[in-house]
């Protein structure tokens, strides 16, 4: 099914955080990461701290983002492919991602962006998804 480009931005616009992976040192990683739409590109924010950004410089990432877990009867999950880079926003182009997270596993979140030029992008769609209810451990 070929991916409509222009809805797939459209639906990644209605979330604010997705998932980068990528591999280091040969080995698959993902990572949680707040997302924006600048210039027709995919700018990340991610936490310093983690290292993540090395690995992902100048490497061939997928990125994700979906909103399965809203309770909506359709889905949907768009990924992009492409290559990212490490750069410094401008303050304009910061605002819009808001206050940072306080906190990356209990130390002051330290913010990293990286910028992905889409190489190909994907959107998959389950319509009349049915309700799903989350079993509980006792």
């Amino acid at each position: 099914m070929p991916c409509d480009d222009h809805r797939a931005l459209e639906l990644l616009s209605r979330t604010p955080y997705g998932r980068v992976s990528a591999s280091r040192r040969a080995l698959p990683f993902t990572t949680v990461t707040r997302h924006l739409l600048i210039d027709g590109q995919l700018v990340l924010r991610l936490h310093r701290g983690y290292g993540y950004h090395q690995a992902l410089d100048g490497s061939v990432v997928a990125y994700e983002a979906d909103n399965i877990n809203s309770g909506a009867s359709d889905t949907w999950s768009v990924q992009f492919t492409g290559t990212a880079r490490v750069f410094e926003p401008t303050l304009g182009e910061r605002a819009p991602f808001g206050r940072t997270p306080r906190l990356a596993d209990g130390v002051p979140f330290d913010p990293v962006f990286l910028r992905i030029e889409p190489q190909f992008v994907t959107l998959h769609q389950l319509t009349d998804v049915p309700a799903f209810q989350f079993a509980r451990m006792a």
